[in-house]
């Protein structure tokens, strides 16, 4: 089977999945071709295609403010602005040949870009629906042309993948009219070797920090909740410092706010990000939208780093009572658990030892990825003989 794995940008979250299911599609044989703008090395073993834009300015799903004019979302594009970028990912895309199935990351350009290419071809195509992008059109994001042309793609495609049933519920399904059979709820993986316990000892003094410490991962803006947590750091700050990993046009006031209670140490490498994680006591979030899904909280599992978060959304599908806690949406809530587990050493080590089981056992990377690529070879079975005869595609048939 040939596939084409397709992302809107390089991405460090969706990226990551996408990477994930292009080596599983590769370990079990399959040909990949793998394709977004500015691609580089790409996948390992792949065939790595670049998307070649019109522009400088990157499409993406989630626009970070320290970006600035380098990026645009695609929630806030003009039609024309819309269809210029799809006509880039459709000269990609038509440059491949003898493609079986398409994978397209996220309901936005992609899968757009990826209905025109599959209907010429008339081979099947599914769709990864990641929250972030579909989250917008349920605050009033999107142009209606933009967005009846990725509804279209949505309703047309053999397959959508979400990573929770709240994203299929709540998210996809009261803006796009799909059938539940037509969803795979697949959540996202965690490599056991690169985030385990056992890889903590050392970390606080390669990165001079005390023990215990408080790790909270992700981009410092107000919608990742950074704020939230420095807020709630002034509850145990006594008991640990918190220490952020990742960047953001917050940094600067929030580590004026945070003081002597923690330090921001910016961007850091995936490597070094496991390993901070890996040596951390307690990881915590606290968002100001609900989360879909929280690949950080499944890293924390496997490394026996115990999550605290706020509840809501896909969270509570990770993180279950006997391996963490979530919290109303208040900083002091949060800070109050982060207190006590702290506190509490036997509470808290027994939900690291859940939390490395519970990992084990639903979100290893081999195991979802062994189950994505038998869930993309039965759809290219199932569908491709029935196109490639001339019959209608997929969603022309089911809708």
């Amino acid at each position: 089977m040939h596939a084409a794995v397709l992302l809107l940008n390089r991405g460090r979250g969706s990226g990551g999945v996408a990477r994930q299911h292009a080596r599983a599609l590769l370990a079990a044989g399959h040909r990949v071709t793998f394709i977004h703008p500015r691609v580089g090395e790409g996948v390992a073993g792949a065939e790595n295609v670049d998307v070649a834009l019109h522009t400088d300015v990157v499409p993406v799903h989630e626009y970070l403010p320290a970006a600035g004019s380098r990026q645009q979302a695609v929630s806030t594009m003009t039609p024309m602005q819309s269809l210029r970028y799809t006509a880039d990912i459709a000269a990609a895309l038509s440059s491949l040949e003898d493609v079986d199935v398409v994978m397209a990351h996220h309901a936005n350009l992609t899968a757009v870009a990826a209905r025109y290419y599959a209907q010429r071809m008339r081979i099947p195509y599914v769709v990864f629906v990641h929250g972030t992008g579909i989250e917008p059109r349920h605050y009033g994001g999107y142009d209606d042309a933009v967005w009846g042309e990725i509804q279209a793609a949505l309703e047309a495609a053999a397959g959508i993948i979400v990573t929770t049933d709240y994203v299929r519920d709540q998210l996809v399904r009261p803006v796009a009219e799909i059938p539940v059979g037509r969803f795979f709820v697949l959540p996202c993986g965690v490599d056991l070797d690169e985030f385990d316990p056992e890889l903590g000892a050392g970390v606080c003094e390669r990165f001079d920090l005390p023990d215990p410490y408080v790790i909270s991962p992700g981009a410092v803006t107000q919608a990742k909740g950074a704020p939230n947590v420095v807020e709630a750091s002034r509850v145990y700050a006594d008991l640990a410092p918190t220490i952020f990993i990742g960047d953001g046009d917050l940094r600067p006031s929030l580590e004026t706010e945070l003081a002597d209670r923690g330090r921001f140490l910016g961007y850091v490498t995936d490597a070094e990000k496991a390993a901070l994680i890996n040596g951390a006591t307690i990881l915590t979030a606290a968002p100001d939208k609900q989360e879909h899904f929280g690949i950080i909280y499944v890293e924390g599992l496997a490394a026996g780093t115990v999550p605290v978060a706020y509840g809501g959304g896909g969270v509570g599908s990770v993180v279950s009572h006997d391996v963490g806690i979530t919290t109303e949406r208040s900083p002091f809530a949060l800070g109050a658990a982060i207190r006590q587990l702290l506190i509490d050493d036997g509470r808290r080590r027994r939900m690291a030892r859940a939390g490395r089981d519970r990992a084990e056992r639903l979100y290893d990377e081999a195991t979802l990825g062994d189950e994505f690529v038998s869930w993309l070879e039965a759809v290219a079975r199932r569908d491709s003989g029935w196109q490639k005869a001339g019959h209608p595609v997929f969603g022309e048939v089911a809708g």
